[in-house]
């Protein structure tokens, strides 16, 4: 999958939002939307433009892609799949985004960041029911396990750093953790209350209906 090299802070202004990119900065003084809150630029704060309707489903559909962390194909392809099957397509879009390898691991407190996480997951960190899961984009299903590796287990940074970053990590009820192990189990899919509630999925579903 193609890697978003573009500066983090920048996306974050340049959507007026916290995106959260870049992990434990984005909640210090030091993150761009504090210090800069406004679209980049070599002339500074701007006036905001009025968005057309077009525009407002761009922006929408441009923050949760940016959220995630995922490219065009890839996000239009999850959508797609999503609105194939019975019930509101905005909500088994979410899911199946909250459900995937390494936004677990972001939610489960592993990594600061989804980029942290999904670098964590290529690497190799993990295992899924036993099994090397190394593919970022894998989603995991009720009842799956998932264990840092016992190599990895001895690393510092699982050892040492863990369980400050579970006390500052608020677990979703539909995951469990187990930190003398290092496994986490998927309890069952997302609660609707669970998803994004800060995204409007009816802006994305009548921008990609077009």
């Amino acid at each position: 999958m193609g890697r978003n090299i573009d500066n983090k802070c920048k996306q974050c202004r340049r959507l007026g939002e916290k995106l959260f990119l870049k992990g434990e900065r984005c909640y210090g003084p030091n993150c761009a939307m504090v210090k800069r809150n406004y679209a980049p630029g070599i002339h500074g704060p701007k006036k905001k433009k009025r968005l057309s309707d077009y525009g407002l489903q761009l922006a929408e559909k441009q923050k949760a892609k940016k959220l995630y962390g995922l490219k065009e194909k890839q996000f239009r392809l999850t959508f797609v799949k999503a609105s194939k099957k019975p019930g509101d397509s905005g909500h088994n879009f979410f899911r199946a985004l909250e459900m995937r390898m390494d936004n677990v691991i972001y939610r489960l407190g592993l990594g600061s960041s989804r980029a942290q996480a999904r670098q964590l997951v290529n690497h190799a960190h993990f295992t899924l029911n036993g099994k090397k899961a190394s593919i970022a984009s894998m989603v995991v299903k009720e009842g799956d396990e998932i264990k840092v590796k016992p190599k990895s287990q001895k690393s510092p940074y699982f050892r040492n750093n863990i369980a400050e970053k579970l006390k500052k990590n608020d677990l979703p009820s539909w995951l469990s953790f187990n930190e003398k192990e290092l496994s986490a189990k998927v309890l069952h899919e997302p609660k609707e209350s669970e998803l994004p509630q800060d995204i409007n999925a009816q802006v994305i579903i009548e921008y990609y209906s077009k």
